[in-house]
Order: structure tokens, then sequence, then C-alpha cells
């Protein structure tokens, strides 16, 4: 048995057809955590689908209303990248209530896993890339709401830049390589990897990401790291410590919310860094090990993950509910 839950759902499938984005990965996620006894079926918790008032949290009633009306434009419907029905709105309201009981959870058990959610590229008047409803934003709101928390940190690890994200939570926009003189400055920049900082109220965003990758207009995070092509483990886990050391002398987050994507791995196709599977579970500990030593609530949601061999993407998803048991198991005293 776990030490904190999973949040996961039959109903997270997302009926979108054949895609690039596997919608059967959710299942195949449990399927594998069940096959090799990293979790049993007690660990599993099911999700209430989010409300409409919740998702409004953080999405115009403008938008929420054209998705219960089934009333985007056709260019909407194109820049979300996948089909509109109202089956794929109520998963992915499914998927947000899950990010919302994994906060919960986490507050109460120290972390939660989503097996499902990470949908970082939703602006709060459009879906994009994938993305409908930026799920693991309104989980944040709605601690904030409920006065379950005032203060967010966002890690996001997907391979592409958490655009729409960084544009919900954004206080200050400034040119991409303007460098506030208030903020705390990483250390010296490597060539090809470019850093740019903003200030922070309620909600600190950290974005690891490929520079030369979807999205084309990146919205200033609190700590954007623009990786360069072919980035491999080291420099990866390198950047990584800096920014959460950086972003947690600047801030102090009551929850984490981590978005694991598998899509930094060197075999995926929607990606161009170099990580291995070990180094995406390196990762993952990394993340998990600075959150318990800072005594920080995580839940974590998965995001993308496209790689050529699906089980490749479910090892990786897998992974970081191992590398969160080895991180967060308890401590008996002698």
């Amino acid at each position: 048995m776990l030490p904190f839950k999973l949040v996961y759902s039959e109903k997270y499938f997302l009926p979108i057809g054949e895609h690039i984005f596997r919608a059967d990965k959710f299942r195949l996620i449990r399927e594998r955590l069940l096959q090799d006894h990293v979790a049993d079926e007690s660990d599993f918790v099911v999700p209430q689908p989010a409300s409409e008032a919740e998702v409004m949290l953080v999405h115009s009633p403008h938008y929420v209303n054209k998705l219960m009306e089934g009333s985007l434009s056709a260019r909407e419907e194109l820049q979300m990248e996948i089909p509109y029905s109202p089956q794929v709105v109520d998963a992915f309201m499914l998927h947000t209530g899950g990010s919302i009981l994994a906060a919960e959870r986490a507050l109460q058990d120290g972390v939660s896993v989503n097996v499902g959610g990470g949908f970082h590229h939703a602006f709060p008047e459009h879906g994009e890339g994938f993305c409908m409803i930026n799920d693991f934003a309104v989980a944040i709101r709605a601690m904030q709401s409920r006065g379950r928390i005032r203060r967010a940190m966002t890690v996001d690890c997907d391979v592409h830049q958490g655009n729409g994200t960084a544009f919900i939570f954004g206080t200050t926009r400034q040119r991409p390589d303007a460098l506030p003189s208030s903020a705390a400055p990483l250390a010296r920049t490597p060539t090809g990897v470019r850093v740019t900082e903003a200030p922070a109220k309620d909600v600190f965003t950290i974005s690891l990401h490929q520079e030369h990758n979807y999205p084309y207009t990146k919205p200033a995070s609190s700590i954007d790291v623009n990786l360069p092509d072919g980035c491999g483990d080291a420099e990866y886990l390198a950047w990584l410590d800096n920014a959460l050391s950086s972003g947690l002398r600047q801030f102090e987050p009551e929850l984490m919310c981590y978005v694991a994507g598998a899509d930094p791995f060197a075999e995926d196709q929607l990606g161009g860094l170099n990580l291995t599977i070990d180094g995406l579970k390196q990762r993952d500990e990394l993340v998990f090990r600075v959150a318990r030593a800072k005594n920080i609530p995580v839940m974590v949601t998965y995001a993308g993950g496209y790689a050529h061999r699906v089980d490749d993407t479910v090892t990786i998803h897998c992974n970081t509910v191992v590398a969160a048991a080895e991180i967060f198991k308890p401590v008996h005293s002698a």
C-alpha cells in the first residue's frame, strides 16, 4: 500500500480517435502500477467532475458556456488540436476534478498523484495544444477559494512551456530576455540556455522546457528555463535544481503542483531533448526530495508523453509514482 493516494477514473479516456496523444495511457498506467505491485486497488480514489463554477475560477464564463453548449468556432477547435464533443468536455471536467481532489489529498497526506491532468496550454478564453481546461490552475484557485492555501508554486517539467499557466498566473509582462533587478538571479547561464524571471504574487510558476519547440509564443513564467535542443540528463537536472533553489529563495508556497511530463524523453515524437528514462526518474526524485525537505505538499499531474513506444511513456509515468513512494515513505523511529 502506498503512503498516498492515486486519483484515477476509467472515464479519464479522451474520445479523440486516432491521435498522437494516446488517450488510453491513463488506463495503461493504472494497469502497470497494479501489475508491478507498485500500487494496489485501495491506493486509487475516484474523483468527481469539477463544477462549472470551479472551472470559472480560471476560465471565462463565455468560454465555459461555449464548451457546455458546443458552440466553439471552427478556428477555436482547430487551435485546440483535438476534436470537440460533449464527451471530451466531460472527460476534461473529470480530469479537472481529479486535480482538485489530488490537491486536497496532497494537503492531507503530503503528496498525491492525479493519473491524468496537466493540461497546461489551456488559456482563460480558449484551449490550445490538446488542452481544453487548465486543470491544475483550477485546482490551485479552488484551494485558495476554499481557504486551504494562499500561495502555490507550479513546477512544469513538460518539454513544452506551460504557456496557458504562465498567462493565467502572470502578473508582469516583460521582454523575453529581461531580468528584473529585484529578482534573485540564477547561476551563470551556459551557452544555449536562456533563463528569464518575473515577479509573482500568490502563484509562482517555474517552467523547464525546450526553447525551440511549441508554443512559439511563450508568456513569461516566474522562472523560465529555455533549454537547447538535445539537452541531456546531467544538464537538465542541474538546471532543475537551480530553478527550484532560486524559486524557493524568493517564494514560500503552501502547495507545489508538479507537472511531470514524459516528453523530455529522448525518443519522444514531439520533443527534442535527450533525457533517458532513468534521468526522468531522477528528475522526479529531485522535485519530491526538495518538496519533502521544505515540508511542501506536492500534487502531481502527468501532461504530455508521445514516445514511439507507448510502453516507454507508461514506464516514465509509473516511475513518477515509484519515485514519490521512495521519497515519501514513512520514517519509523527506532
